[in-house]
């Protein structure tokens, strides 16, 4: 009779997720216990703190890899290794300015609605309003996401990947649907998000069931030992491999699967925007790329051609469809489109530099993120009697904001000429390792039709910048219509953390490249 032998766990090596998911569940107890009036501070600090904590044990444990070399965790189904831990890292830093953001407040009011659950424009609402109710489960639910987060690099068999896809998917869906303003818009985004992430997430399921059916494990190595000793089941793998695939570009917010991300990005909280947008992105990208590095490459001649629809398609839909945008938040959105098209250059290439030169995109396109919508929660419309209320997000909105406020104009700038590849900044670098790599594989069309739609995507990021410095206000001196409200100070340091990474990563980038360099091979 075999008998149970429970794994050997490294604890150690799982600080980094144990410090957020502890802190979480530390959150939840701290909404049942703790007092009103010191709640929210105790959030805030808690959130921040086990961010950086987790940051500097990811820092630790990068030392400890590189000294000792990768290892298996939990019986094999997390992998510590360079690719996972860098991964991690540029999460948390992202998370951290992202956390910022959600933190700030202006003349005492957050982006969050003050009772979730009451029905827009009703009278409780109006009470929940007035008795200034705050909405912090916001903070706990942020910790869970990031902790699913940091798994998701890790996460070397299909069924952690599952769990760790729900562990963050689940809060967001929440956070999504939180706005203080814009209420139905809010919860419109976040039905969306839920009903179009379950459908994602069965995908995913089949994915697995098939993949488990052809090699008989959920594990990324055993998957890539049986493709070669297999034979009669390459329907089976085939499907399962493209399954599994689809509900990680959605995810990333690749076409045809990126529906939501316009709906949801406009609708969400701003602060939640940003975080969900790069920090998703950075996770989801990673698992795709162990996944694909791993398990593809002996089917490397089956998959090529619908992944390089699929980062054709995207590339062209999300330069297109930015163009005629007028929303701000819809016009970022349908740009992190174009922008998931670019990454997947990176994971096409199947080549060592295409896992570093993707890692530092993300890193990039992350910080770029992070600022871009932070600058949005700042700006605001005025109503007829000078009350401040929404953000300003109509592009008209925007006309000749960088005579009245330059510095958060030139800051907005910086973001939007990383977006659009200007060298000096981190997103040409980024975009210049990518298609490097790209280049290196193969996909030397792809980098091609990808240099074409960054140089059309440059027309609605230059189209704002014109808009900010050339263009005549909509209103009067006398009332201008929008206005920059002042705040806690947090959004100001997040911003500034990101415009100055941004620029350092175009001007210095030779410590992250070399950095990422030593990220190049998935432990097995």
């Amino acid at each position: 009779m075999n008998q149970f032998v429970p794994p050997e766990i490294d604890w150690a090596a799982l600080s980094p997720v144990l410090i957020v998911l502890g802190i979480a569940v530390i959150g939840v107890l701290v909404e049942a216990f703790v007092p009103v009036r010191v709640r929210r501070a105790t959030q805030v600090v808690l959130a921040v703190v086990g961010v950086g904590a987790a940051l500097v044990a990811v820092a630790w444990r990068w030392v400890v890899v590189q000294a000792d070399g990768p290892t298996a965790l939990v019986a094999g189904a997390l992998r510590e290794d360079a690719p996972a831990l860098l991964a991690q890292a540029i999460l948390l830093v992202c998370a951290f300015v992202g956390l910022l953001v959600i933190a700030d407040r202006s003349s005492g009011e957050d982006a969050f609605a003050p009772a979730a659950a009451a029905i827009p424009g009703s009278a409780y609402e109006a009470e929940a309003r007035k008795a200034g109710l705050v909405q912090t489960e916001v903070f706990p639910l942020t910790m869970f996401a990031i902790g699913g987060m940091l798994v998701f690099p890790a996460a070397a068999d299909l069924l952690t990947l599952f769990i760790a896809l729900e562990v963050l998917s689940l809060p967001l869906y929440l956070l999504a649907g939180l706005a203080r303003r814009r209420r139905l818009l809010s919860q419109e985004a976040s039905l969306k998000y839920f009903l179009l992430g379950a459908f994602s997430s069965a995908f995913f399921l089949m994915g697995l069931a098939l993949l488990y059916g052809y090699s008989g494990s959920v594990r990324f190595d055993a998957v890539a030992t049986a493709v070669p000793a297999t034979s009669g089941m390459d329907g089976m793998l085939l499907a399962g491999v493209l399954l599994v695939i689809v509900g990680l570009l959605f995810k990333v917010g690749a076409v045809p699967f990126h529906s939501w991300v316009p709906d949801v990005y406009q609708g969400a909280p701003t602060p939640v925007t940003g975080f969900m947008a790069a920090c998703t992105k950075i996770a989801a990208f990673a698992a795709l790329l162990r996944f694909f590095y791993v398990v593809a490459p002996g089917l490397q001649w089956d998959l090529t051609v619908v992944l390089w629809i699929i980062a054709i398609i995207t590339m062209i839909v999300g330069t297109v469809l930015a163009v005629v945008q007028t929303d701000m938040k819809r016009m970022l959105a349908y740009s992190s489109v174009a922008h998931a098209g670019f990454v997947l250059l990176g994971v096409i290439a199947l080549v060592p530099s295409g896992i570093s030169s993707v890692l530092f995109y993300l890193l990039a396109y992350g910080l770029a993120t992070v600022g871009a919508f932070g600058l949005l929660t700042l700006v605001r419309e005025r109503d007829a009697d000078g009350n401040v209320t929404g953000e300003a997000l109509h592009l008209s909105q925007w006309a000749g904001l960088g005579r009245r406020h330059p510095v958060l104009a030139v800051c907005f700038t910086l973001f939007l000429i990383s977006f659009a590849g200007i060298p000096l900044t981190g997103g040409f670098i980024g975009k210049f390792a990518v298609f490097g790599a790209a280049i290196e594989g193969g996909a030397w069309p792809l980098v091609v039709i990808a240099v074409l739609a960054s140089a059309a995507a440059a027309f609605f990021y230059v189209r704002v910048i014109v808009l900010m410095f050339f263009t005549e206000p909509t209103g009067t001196d006398a009332d201008p219509g929008t206005t920059v409200v002042r705040t806690e100070g947090l959004t100001a340091v997040a911003v500034v953390v990101c415009a100055v990474g941004t620029v350092l990563l175009g001007v210095l980038p030779g410590p992250i490249l070399d950095l990422a360099a030593n990220a190049t091979k998935f432990m097995l």
